[in-house]
């Protein structure tokens, strides 16, 4: 097995949301608590900083090139050559909280969580294409990664401090899903599941919060691999590159590295030969 790799190290609080740009060929990632985006291009192994403001809890690609924020108070916006642009400024139920992941679905919308806010429960959203706002869920805690079936008629979608990973029955033509079950249930000695992605296999992944691993597991939830990091919180991973087949990771605690581990608050790369699947394109009237 090939140890992962540190390609960036900006002693993340909390690095999220690996996103890799197919047109741009890199990776954007959010370091949540401090309000900052940052961006890898494996051509040059170099990074920067784009991106200082409020907490960017999630970010996907559009298909015209830009990322669209999904950030504190349920905003919405698009950035663009340094430009933020608001798509909605604010959910008002959600002015406590934020936005936590997200995922696009094959016909360009996106769905994406809130967070737990003392007795107020987190959401799940959906952004349709013509620019309107659905809550899909309500009553979890902490809604978390997701990723979609290889015939895209079921969606998974993570609940983080439940330990579990869910499979709804997913309609492509409606956006809505149904029928929930528990696919996967984390011991509470292995850590908290965190952000997730499947692969062309069918296969997911689960990156584990307290847990110092990736894990992958067949559809049926068996676990078939679990890959050490030198971090104890394991926050996101994603596949990228010309065939998808780099992983690239986040990590939490790099403020706190003590504790946390060497690794804490970097994002990695590795690459095991096998092969992701490209997320889709958000395709939101803007």
């Amino acid at each position: 097995m090939k140890t992962p790799k540190i390609i960036a190290d900006y002693h993340c609080h909390n690095a999220e949301v690996p996103t890799w740009h197919p047109m741009e060929k890199r990776l954007y990632w959010s370091d949540i608590p401090t309000g900052r985006v940052f961006r890898y291009d494996p051509a040059r192994a170099s990074s920067e900083q784009i991106y200082a403001g409020d907490s960017v809890g999630a970010i996907a690609v559009h298909e015209d090139g830009s990322l669209l924020f999904f950030m504190n108070k349920g905003a919405i916006a698009r950035w663009q050559n340094g430009t933020l642009t608001p798509i909605i400024p604010e959910i008002p139920a959600e002015r406590e909280t934020r936005f936590n992941d997200c995922i696009v679905d094959p016909a360009g919308r996106v769905f994406s969580g809130t967070m737990q806010k003392g007795d107020r429960l987190g959401s799940l959203y959906r952004l349709n294409t013509d620019g309107t706002l659905t809550q899909v869920l309500e009553h979890l805690q902490i809604p978390n990664g997701m990723g979609f079936t290889l015939d895209r008629k079921h969606l998974y979608l993570t609940d983080s401090p439940k330990g579990e990973i869910y499979i709804f029955d997913y309609d492509v033509s409606t956006g809505d899903i149904s029928n929930r079950q528990v696919v996967i249930t984390i011991p509470e000695r292995e850590g908290v599941p965190d952000g997730m992605t499947v692969d062309a296999e069918g296969y997911i992944w689960s990156a584990r919060w307290d847990g110092h691993h990736l894990f992958r597991y067949s559809p049926d939830g068996t676990e078939v691999l679990r890959i050490p990091f030198p971090a104890k919180k394991v926050s996101a991973l994603t596949f990228g590159g010309d065939d998808y087949t780099d992983i690239y990771a986040t990590t939490a605690g790099g403020d706190n590295r003590a504790e946390e581990g060497e690794g804490a608050g970097a994002v990695f790369h590795l690459n095991l030969g096998i092969r992701g699947m490209p997320e889709f394109l958000a395709k939101i009237a803007l």
